[in-house]
């Protein structure tokens, strides 16, 4: 009696097999009929790294619509590092009042324009390691940064990305971060970009984190709804 074969297991990280190919030309047809994030939109007014920055750092726990507001009064006051960093700390709260944490985005925002000024000469850095030391900066800000604002590869990684790619099966992972990774080892690049916007829309609109609406959604099929305890 031979023995039955075994399969390898997935490298760390990675979960069942999943047909990304399939979802994602669902995603882009169905999350046409959402708004895209404002990050996104801000990034298409002319692709300016300086304002997706500052957009994505002030969208950080904050609805859209209070972060599009607040933007525009921020930009229309100052479009770049040297006229923000001429603001007071003072000034810049009140200007982006009331998004979330706007006291410590202030200062966060004012020292990342004056380290701008400093060392890179006004400009964005396109290196990781260096927007990572930029104060405020995580992982998803800094991918957004070279996404949106210079068209690098990257993925972005937020709750929604995180928590639909495990809730699919695609991969296994407990935070965040542990998820780009993993989607960096098997995420076609073609999507790299992209996945971010398609799956911010989605998990904002239907694939909630409590109470999904799996019966309109149309990856139902495909999802393996993985620790999802109640649905719509």
């Amino acid at each position: 009696m031979t023995n039955p074969i075994r399969k390898a297991p997935p490298p760390p990280g990675i979960g069942i097999p999943f047909p990304i190919h399939d979802a994602v030309a669902a995603l882009r047809c169905e999350t046409a009929r959402f708004c895209v994030p404002i990050v996104t939109i801000i990034s298409r007014e002319g692709r300016n790294p300086f304002h997706v920055l500052i957009s994505t750092l002030l969208s950080l726990r904050t609805k859209d619509a209070c972060t599009a507001a607040a933007s525009e009064r921020l930009f229309r006051r100052a479009s770049d590092p040297r006229a923000m960093a001429a603001l007071s700390e003072k000034d810049l709260a009140r200007i982006i009042y009331p998004v979330g944490f706007y006291n410590t985005k202030a200062v966060r925002i004012h020292a990342v324009c004056r380290i701008l000024l400093e060392t890179y000469g006004g400009h964005v850095p396109t290196d990781m390691d260096a927007l990572l030391a930029l104060p405020g900066v995580g992982r998803k800000t800094a991918n957004l940064v070279l996404t949106l604002g210079f068209g690098l590869p990257g993925i972005c990684v937020d709750t929604h990305v995180h928590r639909i790619t495990n809730r699919w099966g695609y991969v296994k992972t407990r935070n965040p971060e542990e998820t780009e990774f993993a989607l960096r080892k098997i995420l076609p690049p073609e999507y790299w970009i992209e996945i971010n916007d398609l799956l911010v829309t989605w998990g904002q609109n239907v694939c909630a984190p409590v109470s999904p609406r799996c019966s309109s959604c149309v990856l139902a099929k495909l999802c393996a709804r993985i620790g999802v305890l109640r649905s719509r």
